[in-house]
């Protein structure tokens, strides 16, 4: 049962990654082997381009704002949803009809939110009395990447609120009605029950949104902003793609590849521990 998982995992994960280790090893601007072989300079050269360290920085901007904002809001949401009341299937629906969306839509039609001609977000906010606020969002190099990670946000929230969801029930209603009896109030309730029952389901969500800051970005960023204005929003895998198909230099792009692999490795790891230092400790 587990066979067929392996295998896709092997084919096109493992499989590629060794193959872009052993192409990164090469100057070449073929994409199916050949080349000279330069050993670490790939590497070298990849730590020494400033965009390459801007792009992991807007990347990891990325990763932080839309870990917290999802699972904060998810989390709320969560709790709000977990309470009988009337409408909340429909509310359900509404929240997580966005994940569906593909990137690609969902950046288009937020390019057109945006848009500082047409958008429907300046004229509302215009409308409402908060003309000052009107911003460029998409050109303006202050606000390009909060913009779009609003968007990020925005699609997968309904996700992290599902499993939040889940977890929530999983908790026995005994314990909230012992700490009620108790004098435990919302917030202590959250404190002390909430949080600790559902730590597996915490971890798991931010883990998850983590690195998928760091590994599912391309799309929005490509379609709403291509990386600019003045790289303001370019993230590692822009960059990557753009050494690959536009620079044709294959062997940096996957140095790039493999250092930004080591990278998000090397934070989920620490991002693990840190959470499951408790557990651990148990």
């Amino acid at each position: 049962m587990v066979a067929p998982a392996l295998i896709l995992l092997l084919a096109f994960v493992v499989v590629p990654l060794f193959i872009g280790a052993y192409t990164s090893l090469f100057q070449t601007t073929s994409m199916t082997g050949g080349g000279t072989f330069i050993g670490l300079k790939n590497y070298v050269f990849a730590l020494q381009d400033d965009v390459f360290w801007l792009s992991i920085k807007n990347t990891l901007y990325y990763a932080v704002f839309i870990t917290i904002a999802k699972n904060a809001l998810g989390l709320g949401l969560a709790l709000l949803l977990a309470k009988k009341m009337r409408g909340l299937t429909l509310f359900r629906v509404a929240v997580f009809i966005p994940v569906t969306f593909s990137f690609i839509v969902t950046g288009v039609l937020w390019s057109w939110i945006y848009s500082p001609v047409f958008g429907i977000l300046n004229e509302f906010m215009n409308t409402v009395g908060l003309g000052g606020f009107i911003q460029e969002w998409l050109s303006d190099p202050a606000v390009a990447m909060t913009s779009i990670c609003v968007v990020d946000v925005w699609k997968w929230t309904g996700f992290h609120m599902v499993i939040y969801m889940a977890g929530l029930q999983k908790i026995s209603p005994e314990l909230y009605e012992s700490a009620a009896i108790d004098g435990a109030g919302a917030w202590q309730q959250f404190r002390s029950i909430t949080v600790p029952q559902m730590n597996a389901t915490i971890v798991l969500n931010v883990l998850i949104a983590f690195t998928g800051g760091f590994v599912q970005n391309y799309d929005l960023v490509k379609v709403m902003t291509d990386g600019g204005p003045f790289n303001s929003t370019e993230v590692a895998l822009t960059y990557i793609v753009r050494n690959l198909l536009k620079f044709m230099n294959v062997g940096k792009a996957n140095a790039m590849t493999i250092i930004l692999v080591l990278i998000v490795a090397v934070f989920g790891f620490m991002q693990l521990k840190v959470m499951t230092k408790e557990d651990d400790d148990e």
